[in-house]
């Protein structure tokens, strides 16, 4: 992971938007980090921290692969870390820990797909899954939202649950609200501003657990690249980073998505993918629309028991998609295709 320096002692926030404002090309990583330390010490005033997140968009400074790294690494350092062993469970004992999970924004409001991909995959496979989520923020139902219908106590899972729940589920959700809880003072002023920063992008990078492999999705082609250059700066080997041709934070059901795969070796890899690569028919994205909570509650628990309704398919294959190309990039399966697979025995079986 990216090591972040301590803030400099004589550095103020002051300082740091001078040199944003003033000097933006010059601007570092180290700096931006700097700032944001700062306002999760809660040393900067509301029109401070609106200053720094509106600079940093402005000047293009704050979608630079480096400065997302340095930002996410803050937010690491400072995040209450799970412990993944216990008295009586290893490290080994957990295998490989998995994530699925987009940026969100990209404004075509989908069920929850990433939510029920992690569901299947972690039935599937002999893989953890700590999926890593929020409230809804730009969509009528949010992971967090959803799991909590379906009767998950998100707010009772503390740090030294998660080995436990992990290893016993297979499955635990790590809410975001928990784990960074010095991003509180950064929230109310971006509900304010209104416009997306590059915080809008940090979620994904920001799973406090780092999993070994991961899924992220992009609400636009053109910071899949971005994404990737900033994830393989932060460490991470054998991520996919994924956008559907409409822009859409997912592997799209409805046509060509793009892929950027960071490998062990740390390349990235550029590529397309198809629904008729996992086997499966395309679907126009409006056939896969999320709704209210108690409607989405009520597809959640179809798909789970595998007593579907017509209207039910597209979501289905839209979810097969996805956790299909998980296990695939996890190493389960050789192809998205068997990805796929694997995913729909694991539905149909309504374990």
């Amino acid at each position: 992971m990216l090591a972040t320096e301590p803030v400099n002692s004589r550095k103020t926030i002051k300082g740091v938007l001078k040199e944003l404002v003033l000097n933006s090309e010059e601007f570092t990583s180290t700096l931006a980090a700097d700032g944001l330390q700062l306002i999760m010490r809660g040393e900067a005033t509301d029109a401070q921290i609106g200053g720094f997140l509106t600079a940093l968009r402005l000047g293009g400074v704050g979608w630079k692969p480096e400065v997302i790294a340095a930002l996410a690494a803050e937010c690491h350092s400072k995040a209450l870390t799970p412990s993944l062993e216990t008295d009586e469970i290893s490290r080994k004992d957990l295998g490989m820990v998995v994530d699925i999970v987009g940026t969100g924004g990209d404004g075509w409001s989908t069920f929850n797909i990433s939510t029920t991909s992690a569901l299947v995959v972690a039935t599937a496979a002999d893989l953890r899954v700590a999926k890593y989520g929020s409230r809804a923020s730009s969509s009528n139902c949010g992971s967090a939202d959803l799991l909590e219908a379906m009767g998950c106590t998100l707010d009772a899972v503390k740090p030294s649950d998660v080995a436990d729940l992990l290893y016993k589920n297979k499955f635990c959700f790590l809410f975001a609200n928990t784990y960074h809880p010095g991003m509180q003072y950064l929230n109310s002023t971006r509900r304010e501003l209104g416009f997306p920063t590059p915080f809008n992008i940090l979620g994904p990078l920001t799973n406090p657990l780092a999993p070994d492999r991961a899924v992220v999705g992009v609400y636009s082609k053109s910071l899949g690249r971005t994404m990737a250059e900033a994830l393989r700066i932060l460490g991470r080997r054998n991520y996919a980073v994924v956008c559907g041709d409409e822009n859409l934070d997912e592997i799209s059901i409805a046509g060509p998505s793009h892929v950027w795969h960071i490998r062990e070796n740390g390349d990235i890899d550029e590529y397309t993918v198809h629904p008729s690569d996992f086997g499966v028919p395309t679907h126009p994205l409006s056939a896969a629309a999320g709704s209210m909570l108690e409607d989405n509650k009520a597809t959640l628990q179809r798909l789970l028991s595998n007593r579907l309704e017509d209207r039910d398919i597209p979501i289905r294959d839209f979810v097969l998609v996805n956790s299909g190309f998980l296990l695939f990039v996890s190493g389960v399966v050789k192809s998205p295709r068997e990805g796929a697979e694997l995913a729909k025995r694991t539905l149909e079986s309504g374990k």
